[in-house]
């Protein structure tokens, strides 16, 4: 039985109606329970012949009435399989009808949900040894899996069944043998409840060796050719590179620098870079960078524009500061709400084709520049008339289109002006286009990450606008998202609603960003936020007998196991987050409490540092972090004059990831409310209860640094 929400889904059709799906909604004739959601996702599926339910009590009351096992589709709305899956599959009515004759049908999105995500794609990794979206796992009417996996395709392939198949199967054996498959769900959830749970071992100590060994191991892994860590298909993993640097900074290794100085050149020079309208793309599918996974996410473009500051800060190289303005410019221009938020991502594919809205055709090119404009271009880019990719996802895939690149930089030095004029017309005819589908919730742990990226770009680049745009960004997340009374922090803004979910990476990123901020402005109320959002952690999401971070608040009811996430894969784990962000409010403001639940967190992993660094390498920087006692430097005086905010500059001007930045009034520590201003603002370099002589200039602010 297909429920029936008209009218929801007519408010909502400029959200469900993108690419492929308006052609789709011409002819519709279903609407189900999703119409009604506020996720871009589940309203993508709201037409489709499957009687969807939320992630919510009426289908798990459902599926115990009924004794029916539950079929759950995870995925996102900028997904590219998950759009072909529900083209072949979701879009099926036979499929459709089976689905509610035998199973309880469940759509999450994963980026509202990342909590339901972490558990059910641990089972679909430890099981299969893989994982990624659309992610379809079967359930128990309990919520226990049974069996799971990724993309079904809908014909049988390469011995496997088709999806259709594989439901009648599925549909079989719990008829069958239900008793045996809910003994093997009971097994199957107490396996995951002991990985998942991390609880206390032996009291490893701090050592900086666990750096040394994890620096050589992802040295070992350097594509010497490309740059990068590692082969195809190929993640800009921020935190690896980022890692690396920090690495390098403590132990004097020029070789690693170098290392990531030409990953990030050669990641700018890529496909995976948009070259006309900023912004990188997920991933790339092969090693060089060259042909990517069209979509663009907020937080890699977060976490990337903080690589390219670091690298900016190292190596002094206009070019990296000018692809961290072409991040930020590309999230002002296309990825901002008018009050300040930050989206959440672009889809790969645009009318149904992956890569369609960024590829061109030579024909296309040569119409559009003149011959002058073309030819520098095409050398430029590496135009071909074969292309470099092929959407081999699409029955009908278009032919000739070439991903943009930087194939022959030598050009620029003889036609900048031609480039310049060509890449003009190129981004305005591109505009002309369809555009991908922008899926505009806006997620308090993403605008974290970019609220940091802004915050460090507006001190190190000298750029106001970008300050701005952090305090605004910070504004709307405090007034949408964030209940004063109650120290309340939701996950999910859209569409003049928030949700009701807590979770601990909201609260670690936004957390993280706050600081950064605080550092970049020095403004005490920021400094106050910080230690609210702070405390809420450790009330909410500490767990104090073992230490680490919970990923759920204790009330989620909906959940069949609390967990503790312990990889930092595309975006970092809230747990590598939070520990580096309380070790460096710890230090800002003398609180005990946050530097103690760091240090005992990082205990808690250190053997997992110790065997496994790649599994966590942003809680590295947070190990890094805790191993000495950071440089303090205090800026005493009027935050609103002149030579305060050049002092200030001064600071962040020099690479120095494990020092904090305060100043002597509001939350700080009660040593730097001592430290006067002498005729005006002066920057003090402190350690421990000691201070060197306070100065007033640049020049030695750096000489300090250094």
């Amino acid at each position: 039985m297909i429920s029936a929400y008209r009218g929801a889904a007519q408010k909502s059709s400029r959200f469900v109606c993108v690419g492929f799906i308006c052609a789709y909604l011409g002819s519709v004739n279903f609407t189900n329970r999703l119409a009604r959601e506020k996720s871009p996702y589940l309203l993508q599926h709201a037409h489709n012949p499957v009687d969807w339910f939320a992630w919510n009590a009426e289908a798990f009351e459902q599926a115990r009435r009924e004794n029916k096992p539950v079929f759950l589709s995870i995925g996102y709305s900028t997904c590219h399989w998950c759009h072909v899956m529900e083209r072949e599959s979701f879009e099926d009515e036979e499929i459709g009808k089976f689905l509610a004759e035998h199973f309880v049908s469940i759509k999450v999105d994963r980026e509202e949900r990342p909590d339901v995500d972490k558990i059910y794609m641990t089972f679909v990794q430890s099981t299969t040894g893989s994982g990624g979206w659309p992610m379809n796992v079967f359930l128990t009417p309990e919520l226990k899996p049974f069996f799971g996996g990724t993309y079904f395709p809908p014909d049988a392939r390469h011995g496997r069944p088709s999806f259709l198949q594989l439901l009648e199967q599925i549909a079989g054996l719990w008829r069958e043998r239900k008793n045996d498959i809910a003994a093997s769900a009971d097994e199957i959830h107490a396996r995951l409840e002991s990985v998942m749970t991390s609880s206390a071992g032996a009291d490893f100590s701090l050592t900086a060796d666990v750096l040394i060994n994890a620096a050589e191991i992802f040295k070992s892994s350097y594509d010497s050719t490309n740059g990068g860590f590692g082969g195809a298909p190929k993640f800009p993993q921020p935190s690896i590179p980022s890692f690396v640097l920090r690495a390098a900074k403590r132990f004097g290794d020029d070789e690693a620098v170098k290392m990531v100085l030409r990953t990030c050149d050669k990641m700018a020079a890529g496909g995976i870079h948009d070259q006309l309208g900023g912004g990188f793309s997920r991933y790339a599918v092969d090693a060089e960078w060259l042909v990517p996974h069209f979509e663009k996410m907020l937080y890699d473009n977060a976490q990337l524009a903080q690589l390219y500051l670091d690298a900016f800060l190292v190596s002094g190289d206009a070019r990296h500061a000018e692809v961290i303005r072409d991040i930020l410019d590309y999230v002002l221009r296309d990825m901002k709400h008018p009050d300040g938020g930050f989206f959440s991502a672009e889809d790969a594919d645009s009318e149904g084709q992956e890569g369609k809205f960024y590829c061109w055709t030579k024909d296309e090119l040569s119409k559009l520049l003149t011959v002058d404009e073309f030819n520098v271009a095409a050398k430029y880019f590496g135009i071909t008339r074969e292309g470099n990719f092929v959407d081999h996802s699409h029955p009908q895939p278009l032919a000739g289109l070439n991903v943009l690149s930087v194939a022959d930089p030598s050009v620029v030095r003889g036609d900048l002006s031609l480039l310049g004029s060509a890449k003009s017309k190129m981004l305005a005819a591109r505009a002309k286009k369809i555009r991908p589908h922008l899926d505009d919730k806006i997620l308090v742990s993403w605008n974290g990450l970019m609220l940091g990226a802004f915050a460090r770009a507006s001190v190190i680049l000298g750029d106001e606008n970008y300050c701005s745009t952090a305090e605004k960004n910070l504004a709307f997340l405090r007034e949408k998202l964030w209940d004063e009374k109650s120290r309340t922090l939701f996950h999910r803004w859209r569409d003049g609603e928030c949700d009701v979910v807590q979770l601990l990476e909201d609260h670690a990123f936004l957390l993280s960003g706050v600081i950064d901020l605080y550092e970049a402005t020095l403004t005490p109320g920021h400094l106050d936020f910080a230690v609210d959002l702070a405390t809420a952690i450790l009330a909410r999401f500490y767990d104090a007998e073992n230490g680490g971070f919970w990923q759920s608040v204790a009330e989620a009811k909906d959940l069949i196991l609390r967990v503790k996430d312990d990889y930092d894969g595309a975006e970092p784990s809230g747990n590598s987050v939070a520990t580096l962000a309380l070790l460096k409010l710890g230090a800002i403001t003398g609180i005990k409490n946050f530097t103690e639940a760091a240090e005992k967190t990082l205990r808690l992993y250190m053997h997992r540092l110790q065997t496994f660094p790649q599994a966590m390498p942003f809680m590295l920087q947070a190990l890094n972090f805790s191993l000495q006692e950071p440089k303090r430097f205090v800026i005493a005086g009027d935050n609103g004059s002149e030579k305060f905010h050049k002092l200030l500059r001064a600071v962040h001007a020099v690479y120095q990831p494990n020092k904090i930045v305060l100043g002597n009034a509001g939350a700080v520590e009660e040593f730097a409310k001592t430290l006067p201003a002498k005729d005006g603002a002066v920057v003090y370099l402190c350690t421990g209860n000691a201070c060197k002589p306070p100065t007033d200039k640049a020049a030695e602010v750096w000489d300090l640094l250094k």
